[in-house]
Formats: C-alpha cells, sequence, structure tokens
C-alpha cells in the first residue's frame, strides 16, 4: 500500500471529505455479526472470564537510573503500553492506567492486572506517542497525568491534538503520514495503519489513525498502534526499516467477521514482522482487557506457534510478562 499524492495542491488518499479514510474498502461487518457480539461484551463485562498475563514486579528503580545511560529497553505495562528506552531518550506509547477502558468510570472494560509500574514510578518521559482516538488507546486521564509529571511532547495523528489540548495537556503536536519530528538524538515518524477511529456516535473517522516509528543512531523500533494485516507493512519496512524491534498487536480479532480488518490475528502478526523486517517482534494489545471473543491469554500461544511455523527464532518473537524490562 502506498500513499499516493498527486498534483500540488491534491490532498492525500487516505484523506476524505470531513475525516480520513482506509485505502482499501473496509466495514464491520453486518448486524447479524455485530448485535451478537456486543451482546457477548456486555455479559463478560459482567460476569468475567480467567486469563490474566503474568506480571513481575518492577519499581522502576533500574528505568529512573537507565533514563541516563539508555541501555535499550522495553517494558511492557500492559495492553498497548510499552515504556522503551534507546539513543538517550524514554517514551510511552498508547499509555492507559486508568482502571477501564472507557468513558465510564463505573462500565466498560475493566483491567485484567495492574499496569506494569507505577506511574509515579517512571522515569521522565521525553515524549508520548498515541494511534488513535479509541479509549483503550487515547486515555485522557493518563495523558493528563503525565503532562503533570514534567515536561512531556505529545505526538499524536491529525485532528487528535484538540482532544488533549481541551483537557488541559499541551505541548501536543499533530501529525500526518510520514510526517516526522526530531527529539534529540531520534526522529518520530507517524506511519500508515489500516483501521479507524471514533469516541462517539457521531465523530467516526474524523481523526486520523496511525503507526509510529522512532530511529535512532542505533535503534529502530516501530509500534503498530491498532490496524489490521495490510501492504503498508512492507512500504513501512523499505522506507524506514530493518527494525530492531516492532511492538504488534496480536488480540482481539475475534469475530474475525468483525475485526478481521482492524485487528491482526497472531499469525498475521507474524508476517507483519516479517514485511517490516523486524529482528524482534513484542506482541502487544492483549491480555490487559477483555475486548473481544477469543480467551485472554489464547494470543501469545498462537503468537509462539506461529512464528515457529513460519521459521522465526523464539527468542526473536517476545510475549513478556506485564512489568518485565527486557534489553533489545
Amino acid at each position: 500500500m502506498c500513499v499516493v499524492i498527486g498534483s500540488a495542491g491534491a490532498s492525500p488518499t487516505h484523506h476524505a471529505s470531513g475525516g480520513f479514510q482506509n485505502l482499501v474498502p473496509t466495514d464491520h461487518g453486518g448486524l447479524d455479526v455485530t448485535l451478537p457480539f456486543f451482546a457477548r461484551r456486555v455479559w463478560t463485562t459482567i460476569t468475567g472470564r480467567s486469563g490474566r498475563p503474568p506480571v513481575v514486579a518492577n519499581d522502576g528503580v533500574f528505568l529512573r537510573d537507565n533514563a541516563r545511560h539508555s541501555i535499550p529497553t522495553v517494558t511492557w505495562i500492559g495492553h498497548s503500553t510499552v515504556l522503551v528506552q534507546m539513543d538517550g531518550v524514554t517514551f510511552l506509547t498508547d499509555p492507559i492506567w486508568s482502571e477501564r477502558a472507557s468513558p465510564f468510570s463505573f462500565a466498560g472494560p475493566k483491567r485484567l492486572v495492574e499496569p506494569g509500574v507505577a506511574l509515579g514510578a517512571l522515569p521522565p518521559i521525553d515524549f508520548v506517542v498515541v494511534s488513535h482516538s479509541h479509549y483503550d488507546h487515547a486515555d485522557v486521564p493518563t495523558l493528563v497525568a503525565l503532562a503533570r509529571l514534567g515536561p512531556t511532547r505529545f505526538f499524536v495523528p491529525l485532528g487528535l491534538g484538540a482532544l488533549l489540548r481541551d483537557a488541559g495537556v499541551g505541548n501536543v503536536e499533530e501529525l500526518d503520514w510520514w510526517d516526522t519530528r526530531p527529539v534529540g538524538r531520534v526522529v518520530v515518524h507517524c506511519v500508515p495503519a489500516q483501521h479507524w477511529s471514533a469516541r462517539g456516535l457521531l465523530d467516526r473517522n474524523q481523526t486520523l489513525w496511525g503507526g509510529w516509528v522512532v530511529s535512532g543512531p542505533t535503534r529502530r523500533f516501530y509500534y503498530a498502534g491498532d490496524t489490521g494485516y495490510f501492504a503498508g507493512f512492507g512500504e513501512i519496512g523499505e522506507r524506514l526499516g530493518p527494525f530492531d524491534l516492532a511492538a504488534v498487536p496480536i488480540g482481539a480479532y475475534e469475530p474475525a467477521a468483525m475485526m478481521h480488518w482492524m485487528h491482526m490475528n497472531p499469525e498475521e502478526a507474524v508476517r507483519a514482522g516479517a514485511d517490516l523486517r523486524a529482528s524482534r517482534v513484542i506482541g502487544v494489545h492483549y491480555g490487559t482487557f477483555d475486548l473481544t471473543d477469543e480467551a485472554p491469554d489464547e494470543p501469545p500461544g498462537r503468537f509462539h506457534s506461529a512464528a515457529a511455523a513460519q521459521g522465526r527464532p523464539a527468542d526473536e518473537t517476545w510475549t513478556p510478562p506485564v512489568g518485565e524490562t527486557r534489553p533489545w
């Protein structure tokens, strides 16, 4: 997939009237798929399900010290939130420390595990990247809390800045696909993804969605955000890879009739890692919130099995416990 910009003044093909669009036709399936799905979601929110990921304690001491030394590390905080240290910077992807991935404090998907590092134990955060507007990725209470902890830059896709600014978060910069920003010794790139956006019933696709690349003198990191499997992985790998580490979503894929175009299954996530030319792939977006029909603990097993079937060495395919800090 390629973002094609035509003659001078023409809009990129992912721009649409009043918002944005994917570059292939996408839909959520018919009511025969969506209505039973939402009924099951309500039921499991009430009853709960087993399948929490393993957790290791992390008091943040090493991370705070490492902010001065920058040994390349990745720490899975939970869901799609990872803390990355590389080339002199420390940053977070889609940070969510809230108890629920929801606009409500009393309803919606509830955390199965606590965040891997407490907010107050974090090292200084140089910047945050947010992939899109959904509540499990753009968690306003967490973003406000991070802004209060210290000077942090917030990078978001086009149109999403108003959400943060209205909540009192400053230093917000909006990027289109392939836009870049320098931060210290690294460059932050917004890259394509295949997904959608909304926070209510009337704002569908009014803000852009995307993934993120952070490239430095010694390491290259890719974060997919939420995305279905698409040809854009190959283009990202060609233009900005190869990557030393790619964080890709491996959960929220059932029912496939509804989810396949916007969320990858574990087998597709392994293929994406190969397309990206990633030396190591870490699976995220599973186990923390029970969002879809597959069991919360199903994705990592399928991810490792698919990696083995596709010839990827076991030490290049990661599903660490929540809270674990791992060098890369």
